[in-house]
């Protein structure tokens, strides 16, 4: 081979090599930092199946989460489909680092009006009055809506409605 013969400037692959390089660099750090951001919704509790009937152990489900920063939620029941079933609140505000617990009766539609419950150790819970037919038995989700930060979370895990 001649010294005319040889390709000039860098061989393709060890330019492709390089910027796999550079990318897998630059990924590694960005995955670092989205590790070390705190989520959005935190401390996501629900109960894993209750039955909205005096038959079942738990006739409410129990719903609880923090938030990183202060804002106004609402809290909507998904089914399975990912149609809404339930609308627990409505631009409630929300305090950050602060446990928001509320129930849900099992019941369709929106809430109208709410109790307060205040446990011995001084938590208040949110139990919103709703008052349409029992949603059908199976699994469901909370997606909380963030007014201020225009995002809206899902929960991580469903939980189940179980028959009466």
């Amino acid at each position: 081979m001649s010294a005319t013969d040889r390709p000039v400037g860098p061989r393709p692959a060890r330019v492709v090599f390089a910027l796999l390089v550079v990318a897998s660099f630059a990924s590694f750090f960005i995955t670092q930092r989205l590790k070390h951001t705190p989520t959005v919704v935190q401390a996501f509790k629900l109960t894993p199946s209750f039955s909205p009937t005096l038959a079942g152990r738990l006739e409410q489900e129990r719903i609880s989460f923090k938030l990183a920063q202060a804002d106004e939620v609402t809290v909507t029941i998904l089914n399975a489909a990912g149609g809404e079933v339930a609308t627990l609140v409505r631009d409630r505000p929300v305090t950050r680092y602060k446990q928001f617990s509320l129930r849900w009766n099992g019941r369709r539609g929106e809430a109208h009006g709410y109790a307060v419950l205040t446990t011995p150790n001084g938590h208040a819970i949110l139990v919103p009055a709703n008052y349409g037919a029992i949603a059908p038995a199976g699994a469901y989700r909370v997606r909380v809506g963030l007014r201020r930060q225009h995002r809206t979370v899902l929960s991580p895990r469903s939980f189940m409605l179980v028959a009466p």
